[in-house]
């Protein structure tokens, strides 16, 4: 071994006595480069052969990885292959475009051998990953074929001859299809195996592109200061209650994570809540304080604690700890045990991978087969019943707090999961700071961060067989809640549609600590393991919410609703109700407003907590038998239809609308991909746009009015157009020909379809085009086409 100018060379002897030098250099971006060479054993004719091959690697390096645009250091590429074939979407005729495909420690990463073109002019690209780019953690499923047939990949060696054509699913369901046939037999087979093996093999959490990234990434401590409140203080704490006016009690006992690592370092509980009984069940039927409704009464959420028929400690520890929630407000309190009433975290997982093969759709045509078949397709997975289960849940929630004063604890088996969901939808109704940008990301950090959901077991980063089972998208059910209600009352919420698109898809980026860790605890005890001596990691990693890291400004304006309306001061009574009819064409059919089959929120609950508990004296904590009827089945309803009778606030209650049309498919998110379903120069984009200009118009005769001394009424002050998201809209509209899936989707090259799609002229063929096409709308007739 030969070491000259902090360079090792290996050298060793070949039969022809001539050495051959292994030069591996690590350069300041961590991109390592290993490099075989024949040279003679002279120091001179060493160093010159050292210094040349260190040049035209690190040339050829950055010229290749100038085209992939590499986010930051950090990164090493694994194998590439050349001559590779990327497939388009249109159409059956294999048509694509050559390119290199490579694999690295972040992402796979296809260089097209065509000259860029600047379709959108930066306006929305991601810093971290391009068009053709998917992180190895956005990977869902790998599959390997020839043309007429592909089989499921599920890791390990391929033992025979390499597939000639391999195809991607993403989990942000983008679909990628390969050819391997004009590259070299040899390079061929180490791409599809280096992307088999670093997409899908088990792996220790330490290999995420995370910490290379954050290793090599100068993120100063000023820049990491948000607004966003990240719950990791007892200040913040104590500001979220002084806020909601609690009268509960923060606690510090768990600041090292002593008495458990799945609690936040710092949480609330009512105040009869006993320091002694914070150390008993590890944080199981302990009351952790979310809300406060201004009333007086509280949400509160838990663990719930396995109940033993003999044993009566847990029965008379959960007995004490509801009587702790009782004495928070009015001796009264609602109980509601999560596990019983929605489905589990293995039932969200089977219904949303069902739904989302309607969207995975490796050619055009494919798609157009599948359209006769949507509605009853879309009501066969239940991923949408689902959605309408959890707002329904929140709904029953909801009126506890609000038309019954009472208090609430919902609980569920390790109670980091629908308890997150409920919890967090509750909030979104009640309280408009959440509703605002800053506001649900703080909602966020407070009930599924430091709440302790487990992102990394539920995203399943590191494909551990042992975590197969734990797997499910809880967090994505949440934003899909969201993005009901956000439709339905589009001027109430200030963050965007494409905010919680771009959030969904942040998930699978293995860059932000948010979703990288099981909970708080996890987190500490990794950064400790990887630096002992410290109490903190020198380590700088962003959260998801520092936006800078993927996208400039001008892109983050977009995150903006430019209809969102501030809250006026006054005189809010005058406002008219308008609340818009739902579309249908993205709807389950038309049904009944009805509850769960199963006995929900209302159910008989002075004999429930009997039967859990074995106790008697609390009936006197509980309501009045009176108000458990079995006429409270319907109380959902009546208590919507009351608050639609009331003048419309968009900041106070808002309750959603949970009717079979209202319930719609998030169509930017999942159909976004899908060419033949965009609207070029329509959709929702052409009403943003037009409601932009209308804006800036309104804008520009405010400060008209400004100059004369004159000002908008007191019923608008306040409602102010959101300047950044209009302009942003505007400018894009300008220079390109948008589609409705903006601004993920711009002007392509289109393939344009009949105007009867080919699974209706298929239908029409074999009926003879008898019958009235409006009578065959639920089966797949002309509403059924996006």
């Amino acid at each position: 071994m030969i070491e000259t100018f902090g360079i090792k060379l290996i050298c060793s002897k070949n039969s022809c006595l001539s050495p051959v030098v292994c030069l591996v250099v690590s350069v300041s971006c961590r991109l390592c480069l290993v490099v075989s060479c024949r040279l003679c054993l002279s120091p001179v004719c060493l160093l010159s052969s050292v210094c040349l091959l260190l040049s035209v690697c690190l040339l050829s390096s950055v010229c290749l990885l100038s085209s992939v645009s590499v986010p930051s250091t950090g990164e090493v590429v694994f194998c590439s292959a050349s001559t590779v074939l990327k497939y388009t979407q249109d159409d059956l005729s294999q048509r694509g475009v050559f390119g290199v495909l490579l694999c690295t420690n972040f992402r796979v990463s296809f260089v097209s051998d065509e000259a860029p073109t600047e379709e959108m002019g930066q306006l929305f690209k991601n810093k971290l990953y391009g068009e053709n780019d998917i992180p190895l953690s956005c990977v869902d499923n790998i599959y390997g074929g020839s043309e007429d047939k592909r089989k499921l990949i599920t890791g390990g060696l391929v033992k025979n001859k390499y597939p000639s054509k391999m195809i991607i699913h993403c989990k942000d369901l983008r679909v990628f299809q390969f050819s391997l046939s004009f590259s070299k037999e040899e390079d061929a087979k180490k791409i599809f195996q280096g992307i088999v093996h670093h997409c899908l093999e088990p792996k220790s959490l330490r290999c995420l592109f995370a910490f290379s990234y954050c290793e090599n990434t100068s993120y100063p401590e000023a820049q990491r200061k948000k607004q966003t409140v990240m719950f990791d203080s007892v200040e913040d704490w104590t500001q979220d209650m002084k806020r909601t006016k609690g009268n509960c009690r923060v606690v510090s006992e768990n600041s090292n994570f002593e008495l458990s690592p799945k609690l936040p370092q710092y949480f609330i509980v009512p105040k009869n809540v006993s320091d002694e009984d914070l150390t008993k069940y590890q944080g199981k039927g302990l009351p952790m304080w979310c809300w406060s409704h201004h009333s007086g009464c509280a949400l509160f959420k838990t663990a719930s604690i396995p109940l033993v028929q003999e044993d009566n400690v847990p029965q008379t520890y959960m007995e004490k700890m509801l009587t702790a929630v009782a004495h928070n407000h009015l001796y009264s309190v609602k109980t509601e045990d999560l596990s019983d009433t929605l489905p589990t975290v293995q039932d969200i997982l089977l219904s949303y991978n069902r739904f989302k093969q309607f969207f995975l759709i490796d050619n055009t045509t494919e798609f157009w087969m599948s359209d006769m078949k949507w509605f009853s397709s879309l009501d066969n997975c239940g991923w949408l019943d689902i959605i309408r289960q959890c707002l329904q849940k929140a709904v029953e929630v909801v009126e506890s707090l609000e038309k019954e004063n009472t208090n609430v604890l919902i609980m569920e088996e390790g109670g980091s999961d629908l308890c997150c969901v409920v919890s967090s939808l509750v909030q979104l109704m009640l309280d408009p700071y959440y509703r605002t940008l800053l506001g649900f990301q703080s909602l966020v950090q407070k009930e599924w961060v430091a709440g302790g959901h487990a992102f990394l077991d539920r995203s399943n980063h590191l494909h551990l067989k042992d975590k197969v089972e734990s797997q499910s998208p809880v967090f994505l059910l949440f934003l899909e809640c969201v993005w009901q209600l956000q439709q339905q009352h589009g001027p109430a919420f200030q963050f965007s549609e494409t905010y919680l698109t771009v959030l969904s898809d942040s998930i699978h980026v293995p860059v932000f600590t948010t979703f990288l860790f099981n909970n708080d605890g996890h987190r500490d005890s990794l950064l400790r393991a990887e630096s002992p001596h410290t109490q903190r990691s020198p380590l700088n990693c962003p959260t998801v919410w520092d936006w800078s890291v993927q996208f400039d400004c001008k892109a983050q304006d977009l995150f903006t609703n430019p209809l969102y309306t501030e809250k006026p001061k006054q005189d809010t009574s005058v406002r008219k109700s308008y609340r818009p009819r739902h579309l249908r064409q993205l709807s389950l059919p038309s049904s009944a407003f009805k509850t769960p089959p199963k006995k929900g929120f209302f159910k008989d609950e002075a004999d429930n907590l009997k039967k859990i508990l074995g106790v008697k004296r609390l009936s006197r904590w509980m309501l009045s038998p009176s108000s458990d009827s079995p006429q409270t089945s319907s109380s959902v309803r009546e208590f919507y239809e009351a608050w639609q009778t009331k003048p419309l606030d968009y900041h106070g209650l808002l309750l959603p609308c949970l009717d079979g049309p209202s319930i719609r498919v998030w169509m930017q998110r999942y159909l976004r991909w899908i060419h033949d379903v965009q609207i070029l120069g329509g959709g929702p984009v052409a009403m943003l746009s037009k409601v932009s200009e209308i804006l800036g118009e309104v804008q520009e005769l405010q400060r008209q009015l400004d100059r004369h001394g004159c000002t908008l009424t007191s019923n608008h002050k306040g409602a102010r157009p959101r300047a950044k998201t209009a302009a942003a809209v505007i400018a894009a509209r300008s220079s390109v020909r948008l589609s409705s899936s903006f601004p993920f989707v711009t002007s392509r090259n289109w393939s344009f379809k009949p105007a009867i799609p080919t699974s209706l002229l298929q239908s029409l063929m074999v009926t003879g085009m008898a019958g009235n096409l409006a009578d065959r709308e639920d089966d797949g007739g002309p509403e059924s086409l996006v």
